[in-house]
């Protein structure tokens, strides 16, 4: 129960980012012509993949007993 607590940070965080980039470069996407329009909508798909890739890390770290992973530096 206690490791259930931890991870809804990382959660809450990896949705928030995925929300604001996907809002951030549709806005953008919507004022850009031309080329420029496909090559910038392929950025938010890397940055959600790189996202989600490091909340799944978290999680597994919070899962393995390692909720304090900034004493390890």
């Amino acid at each position: 129960m206690n490791h259930k607590r931890k991870m809804i940070g990382p959660i809450i965080a990896a949705c928030a980012l995925i929300a604001y980039f996907i809002l951030y470069f549709s806005l953008i996407i919507t004022a850009v012509n031309g080329v420029m329009k496909y090559l910038l909508g392929v950025l938010p798909l890397l940055f959600v993949f790189v996202i989600i890739r490091v909340c799944i890390e978290r999680i597994n770290e919070i899962k393995e007993g390692e909720e304090d992973d900034l004493s390890k530096y």
